[in-house]
């Protein structure tokens, strides 16, 4: 069979490329090409586009770049009729792949979607969209499944991918020497993954470092970002380590967090964490008025409760962050309370291998 995938973003990328890896060993003859990265290029994708071409977040940079995002739609689309694929398989990237999917639906392609656009958050209305545009739907949010059936939709709860990931992690022997790290307790700190997220999180991270004398802060760092990015902390001192997120995780003592997808890691590797978030004033104001979800962080989120703390925009201060971080770290009830709902959270998320479930029900399907 001939799929074309489109993945938007790091994270989705190394997703498809899991979903890829699945699919090829129950159908070995199957063939691949569209958007993605590194990770599905591993996997024998014949990539068209390069998702760092268009890397856009928050509602402000999305407009400023609209023209840039025009452009690549049109080239997908053409690329997809050309190649006829038997199926189209989308990995979140929402904005961007809901209009892929109207296109291939109007052009009889089979849309298969795998980690669907987070309508449950803001205008909830467009899951009626996403019912017309695609064909399967594949969550891997356990609260998603009972969302989509208030509009009257059925879709699959596959499990969760970063339980893939983190399964066949395998702990560096040597992480500290490699890294060069004494043996003080690490507090972890995850700026995120795109260019924005680190500028805008960075600087109120290092500033929390000089009222924790007794731990030391590794940063956890992206390689394939200009590192310029980074310059702030390495004037500083500040040790990052690149590409070794799971490793630092699997070490730290407790972490600063940029919400999104690693909160949730981090919580599956049981670190108590301080979740942060901070935009352009702008974009802030219009997610304000638009979400409708009590919290922003997936581990809150599907324990729907606070299990870590959340702070955002104006909240999100070194004064702030630092009392937060010290709760955890000198409050034995407070640690606990918090591995207790990260237990709850895996109990949620159940231990299905989420790429090998989506790619048995795309083949059948």
């Amino acid at each position: 069979m001939k799929f074309y995938i489109i993945a938007g973003e790091r994270s989705g990328d190394l997703h498809a490329a899991n979903l890829i890896h699945e699919i090829k060993k129950l159908d070995p003859n199957s063939e691949f090409r569209g958007m993605g990265g590194d990770y599905a290029a591993g996997e024998g994708v014949e990539i068209s586009v390069h998702y760092k071409e268009m890397a856009l977040m928050g509602f402000v940079e999305v407009v400023l770049g609209f023209r840039k995002v025009l452009k690549y739609l049109a080239l997908i689309k053409k690329d997809l009729l050309d190649y006829k694929p038997d199926a189209l398989i989308l990995v979140d990237f929402g904005g961007f792949n809901m209009k892929i999917a109207k296109f291939a639906k109007a052009n009889d392609i089979p849309v298969h979607y795998y980690i669907p656009p987070k309508v449950w958050a803001w205008n909830q209305k467009r899951a009626l969209k996403l019912k017309a545009y695609t064909d399967q739907i594949y969550t891997i949010l356990p609260f998603e499944k009972e969302f989509f059936r208030k509009f009257a939709m059925e879709v699959h709860y596959v499990g969760n991918p970063l339980l893939d990931e983190i399964r066949k992690f395998k702990p560096h022997d040597f992480f500290h020497q490699k890294n060069q790290l004494n043996y003080q307790p690490i507090i972890a700190l995850l700026p995120g993954s795109r260019k924005q997220e680190v500028k805008n999180m960075l600087s109120t991270m290092v500033g929390v470092i000089p009222k924790f004398p007794n731990a030391q802060f590794v940063i956890a760092g992206v390689r394939n970002l200009d590192q310029q990015i980074y310059q702030e902390a390495l004037n500083l001192g500040v040790k990052i380590v690149f590409d070794q997120t799971y490793d630092l995780l699997h070490h730290a003592t407790a972490a600063i967090v940029t919400s999104g997808t690693a909160t949730l890691e981090t919580a599956l590797f049981r670190v108590p964490q301080v979740v942060v978030y901070k935009t352009s004033g702008i974009s802030y104001a219009i997610a304000k008025r638009l979400i409708k979800v009590p919290y922003i962080s997936l581990v809150n989120l599907i324990a729907e409760k606070e299990v870590v703390k959340e702070l955002i925009q104006g909240d999100m201060n070194v004064d702030r962050v630092s009392s937060e971080l010290n709760a955890i770290l000198a409050s034995i009830p407070r640690k606990a309370e918090i591995l207790d709902g990260y237990t709850s959270v895996m109990e949620r998320i159940g231990e299905s291998n989420a790429s090998e479930v989506t790619a048995r029900l795309i083949l059948k399907l």
